[in-house]
């Protein structure tokens, strides 16, 4: 299975809700869903402990996993790095096609008409609407640390994207400010809901605070997504509306896996606030009929790279601690805070105080933990753990320094800065979740061949001495391995003499092992005889 059936579409209950131009207006999709950021923070962190306190509820596997061990793809998820190629200008593109890439040089004073105000968050910014391209999001910097903030959501997106998941086109863009066109009478809300203008005046000042270069304003542009919003999409449960919605969600691999993804680029903010859930309809002149599918989104990595609070002291802790961390508390309360933990001695590079505690030296993907604890996170398993690593094997240098430059950050010794930050981080990631459980993957059959990639060896998380390769049948015969460049492994298969018509004795298993995982690859197959050929049916990495 390579393809959820989540992605075909269906139809769900209408019903009225009026809007300014029609009193009767029929919504035939799921209904939105509101997180208010207090509650979020307050179940995870009190309410869903406490009411897990004793509960005996070990993980277990991910649900969504195809016969391969792999995720297929749905409205949650694509494989894309993992399963095939990219290019360089494909990888860092992101979720961005041409239509949405923005040239402000060559657009007209006025053209982009400011239509809305931006609602909570902690960036100031607008909402745009252009002419023949469409709706985006601005955003700017916080002062203090000029482009990291707009840098991160670029990288971000972009990472999160090439791994599978749906996000939003991101850019950086520079432009002169007689480009917009304010729209009047416009109002925008704050954290704590409380409305007030959105005039001239408050379009100033967010320009006057953001970065700039030269007389050129620096911000974020976010693609407005398509479809009908329906708000965040929970790391736990399911949607009680939408029909395709069967699996909880702390229960899909993805989500759990993500984890990684998260920790390599110090996501801490990853909670459901930061997601999105769109209905996107068959009819797409009616955005809110039915028969459609939601599709889930990634939004607003804003925070990753070195983001902090206004408070030192929580600061140094993110990605090491929970805001509050029952664990850490317990600790330091029976061992009168003796010991020391990593955050007593961590530092900001000098120079480059933009990205705060990002760093590679106090950093274990095994240990690190977002702001507050995410559901599907703390579920993952090693087997989640190794497939989000299989994945981000495929990341190369050059695709690491390319994501730091399209920060375009005005010193260049940020983003050499970052760039080494992120490969040592993610060779750490690798180290540890590709030497485990077996990291041979990309298992095909080529003509009497079963073959594969070991992605340890092929990234030099060990010396290449230290491979040793075997494989047996699963009736025990020894058979050989082949050892070529870049980690590539084959195995020559022999058929059957004269094979019966019973599937049974067609299916062959063969056992592969590498000499560093301590768990090998189990490839399950049939012997279609010398005609057909062999056809891989199954993979397991039993721990």
């Amino acid at each position: 299975m390579t393809r959820d059936d989540d992605l075909l579409s269906r139809s769900v209950a209408c019903r009225v809700e009026p809007t300014k131009k029609d009193a009767h207006h029929r919504v035939c999709a799921p209904r939105a869903y509101v997180s208010p950021l207090i509650w979020d923070g307050a179940d995870n962190l009190i309410f869903r402990p406490l009411s897990r306190a004793f509960a005996i509820d070990p993980p277990g596997d991910a649900v969504d996993v195809n016969s391969l061990d792999e995720v297929p793809d749905s409205s949650w998820f694509t494989n894309r790095i993992g399963t095939h190629d990219l290019t360089l200008d494909e990888f860092l593109r992101g979720a961005c096609t041409e239509a949405l890439m923005l040239d402000p040089d060559t657009m007209p004073d006025g053209s982009w008409v400011i239509d809305q105000g931006k609602n909570n968050g902690s960036s100031p910014g607008f909402r745009v609407n252009i002419k023949g391209k469409g709706k985006y999001l601005l955003k700017s910097d916080v002062a203090s640390i000029a482009e990291r903030s707009s840098g991160a959501s670029v990288i971000g997106a972009v990472a999160y994207n090439a791994v599978g998941f749906n996000t939003s086109c991101e850019q950086v863009v520079y432009f002169r400010p007689s480009v917009l066109k304010l729209t009047p009478h416009l109002e925008s809300a704050n954290n704590s809901g409380v409305k007030k203008p959105f005039d001239q005046a408050a379009v100033d000042k967010i320009l006057a605070e953001a970065a700039h270069r030269g007389g050129l304003v620096r911000m974020q542009a976010s693609a407005w997504l398509p479809g009908h919003l329906l708000g965040p999409f929970r790391y736990t449960s399911t949607r009680d509306d939408d029909p395709a919605d069967v699996i909880a969600h702390e229960d899909r691999r993805e989500l759990r896996g993500g984890r990684l993804l998260a920790a390599w680029i110090d996501h801490f903010d990853a909670r459901e606030q930061n997601s999105m859930d769109s209905w996107i309809a068959d009819a797409k002149d009616a955005p809110d009929s039915s028969p459609g599918y939601v599709r889930h989104y990634y939004l607003d990595t804003s925070d990753c790279l070195g983001g902090e609070w206004d408070w030192d002291p929580v600061s140094k802790r993110l990605g090491q601690s929970y805001l509050v961390d029952y664990g850490d508390i317990s600790l330091d309360f029976i061992t009168l805070g003796i010991p020391e933990r990593p955050w007593d001695h961590i530092h900001r590079a000098k120079g480059r105080e933009i990205f705060g505690y990002f760093n590679v030296e106090q950093f274990d993907p095994e240990t690190w933990k977002n702001e507050y604890p995410n559901p599907a996170f703390s579920r993952m398993t090693e087997r989640d753990g190794a497939w989000a690593a299989r994945i981000l094997a495929h990341f190369t240098p050059e695709m690491v320094v390319g994501m730091a430059k399209l920060a375009r950050f005005t010193d260049p010794g940020n983003t050499d800065y970052l760039a080494k930050v992120l490969q040592g981080r993610l060779d750490r990631i690798l180290a540890r979740y590709l030497t485990r459980l077996s990291s041979i993957s990309d298992v095909r059959v080529e003509g009497d061949r079963l073959c594969a990639t070991d992605w340890a060896e092929k990234r030099g998380v060990r010396e290449a001495s230290a491979f040793r390769y075997s494989a047996h049948e699963s009736g025990g015969a020894a058979l050989a391995v082949e050892r070529l460049n870049g980690g590539q492994i084959c195995v020559p298969l022999t058929h059957a003499a004269a094979p019966s018509g019973s599937m049974t004795e067609r299916y062959i298993g063969v056992r592969i092992e590498d000499g560093v995982a301590p768990h090998p690859l189990l490839a399950y197959l049939y012997d279609l005889g010398s005609a057909r050929g062999f056809r891989l049916v199954g993979l397991e990495r039993p721990d």
